[in-house]
């Protein structure tokens, strides 16, 4: 495969997953009139994937500076199954789910100047942390694509040059992940 080719893929499968999120998130596509049950596990399934890859992330550090390819590459490999699968069921769950609003303590979608005091400045700490966890997740995920195929195929520099912005802005992702599911998770209402 040529370099090209796989500037292509990856910029295609980033610009698809962006336009499937951005479809979602402004139910551009409606979603069932009922919420399935197991709609409620999917944020915690979401939040228990992030906090293993974060894990798994530092523990592919390990054993990159030991050496130990064959196991960093392994682990990366993982790392990368299960990150897929987080996308999988983030999507799905923004799909079914309705959105919920930090603060919305009674679930009607709609803040009350009580809800608000109560949340306090907490909501103000809680946006940044989502739109930096959002805006750095989507502009990681071609740099994962790209260092993952780098370090397949053995290009070690490239792999190397990659990594060096991936590695700290994917850890970041997954660890505000779980932060974020932490702080919001109060407020879920179905």
């Amino acid at each position: 495969m040529t370099d090209k080719f796989i500037f292509r893929f990856v910029a295609a499968v980033s610009i698809f997953v962006f336009v499937v999120v951005i479809i979602l998130n402004r139910r551009i596509i409606p979603a069932p009139s009922v919420v399935p049950s197991f709609t409620h596990y999917l944020p915690q399934l979401n939040a228990i994937l992030n906090g293993t890859c974060s894990i798994l992330l530092l523990i592919s550090l390990y054993f990159i500076t030991r050496g130990k390819v064959t196991l960093h590459k392994r682990i990366n490999i993982l790392t990368f199954c299960l990150s897929s699968l987080f996308l999988v069921s983030y999507i799905f769950f923004h799909y079914l789910a309705p959105e919920t609003r930090y603060g919305d303590l009674n679930g009607d979608s709609v803040l009350s100047a009580q809800e608000i005091a109560i949340a306090g400045n907490t909501r103000y700490f809680y946006y940044v942390l989502l739109t930096s966890h959002i805006i750095l997740a989507a502009g990681v995920l071609p740099l994962i694509l790209l260092s993952f195929y780098r370090g397949l195929q053995m290009q070690v520099e490239k792999h190397k040059k990659l990594v060096r912005w991936a590695f700290p802005i994917w850890l970041y992702v997954t660890v505000t992940g779980v932060i974020v599911y932490l702080m919001i998770s109060p407020y879920y209402h179905f």
